[in-house]
Formats: structure tokens, C-alpha cells, sequence
């Protein structure tokens, strides 16, 4: 069994990984679109058509796996009073009720996620002609890999945690 949670931790810790490289190259699609259509705005006179939405764009890609990732680690807000007035063993198990409600939560915006995506699939993007299903894909992908990570999150709680040291 713990063999089998902690190849499921591994895997999640790789895709996580891997999104973490998606999320910088974005950053960095980001930060060059958006100083190139400064300068071609104020210093050429003519503004780049495409760059505003192609920076909409990674913006929401952005945000959707940032959420997952930023969840993965710890890193979104949370009130940890009552896991710090509990003992433990009832601070694992909260971790894993909230663990399970995130993958609940995650599973309803999965959901509706893929029927909206679909839905947009005939519509296009004015500037870049994409399908519309592409901005909009960004919530299932978000959905699923807040899944993924709550998953890691409760095979991480379900193993045994080495003893703090005083």
C-alpha cells in the first residue's frame, strides 16, 4: 500500500513538475507580448493585433494551474486554526476531509468545464481565429489537476509521517 501511495505521490510531484515549466513559459509568452506591444504602441505608433488576447489567454491558463499547483504545496490561503488546536491524528484527518471536499469541488468544475468547452467549440477568438474551446479548456485542465493533487494530498496524509524531532 505504500508502495502504491507513494508512486501516486511521485507521479502528481512530475506532472506538477512539468506545470510548473507550462506556467513560467506563459509567464514568459506573458511578459514578452506585453513589453512588445508597449513598444510597438508608443514607440512605433502601431499596437500589435493579437497580443492583448494572447495575454488573455495565458492569463486564465495561468490562473487555473497556478490554483492546482499553488494547492499541491500549501501555498493558497487557508485558516489553519483548528488543525492547530487539534491533535495529530484529527489534523490528518481534517487534512483529508478538505482533501476530499477539493477533489468534490474539483469534480463539479470538471464537469462543467468540459459541457462549457464544448459549447464554445464553433466560436473563434476575434484577433487570433482560435477556437474559443482553447481559453475555455483552461477550467477542466485546472479541475483535473486540483484532482490530481488532492489526491497526492491525502496519499501523503495516509503515509506514515516520520516522528518530529524536539
Amino acid at each position: 500500500m505504500q508502495a502504491v501511495l507513494s508512486a501516486l505521490v511521485r507521479g502528481v510531484d512530475g506532472v506538477n513538475w512539468l506545470i510548473g515549466w507550462l506556467m513560467a513559459a506563459l509567464m514568459a509568452v506573458m511578459t514578452v507580448l506585453i513589453s512588445w506591444q508597449v513598444f510597438a504602441r508608443y514607440v512605433m505608433g502601431d499596437s500589435l493585433t493579437f497580443s492583448e488576447e494572447v495575454a488573455r489567454f495565458s492569463t486564465v491558463w495561468l490562473t487555473m494551474l497556478g490554483a492546482a499547483y499553488a494547492y499541491r504545496y500549501g501555498a493558497l490561503i487557508a485558516v489553519e486554526l483548528l488543525a492547530g488546536l487539534l491533535g495529530r491524528r484529527m489534523a490528518i484527518v481534517l487534512k483529508i476531509v478538505v482533501a476530499l471536499a477539493s477533489a468534490a469541488f474539483a469534480l463539479i468544475l470538471l464537469r462543467h468545464g468540459l459541457a462549457i468547452t464544448e459549447r464554445v467549440l464553433p466560436q473563434t477568438a476575434p484577433s487570433t481565429r482560435v477556437s474559443m474551446a482553447w481559453l475555455y479548456a483552461a477550467m477542466p485542465a485546472g479541475a483535473a489537476m486540483i484532482l490530481l493533487n488532492a489526491l497526492a494530498v491525502i496519499a501523503d496524509s495516509l503515509r506514515p509521517q516520520p516522528e518530529a524531532q524536539p
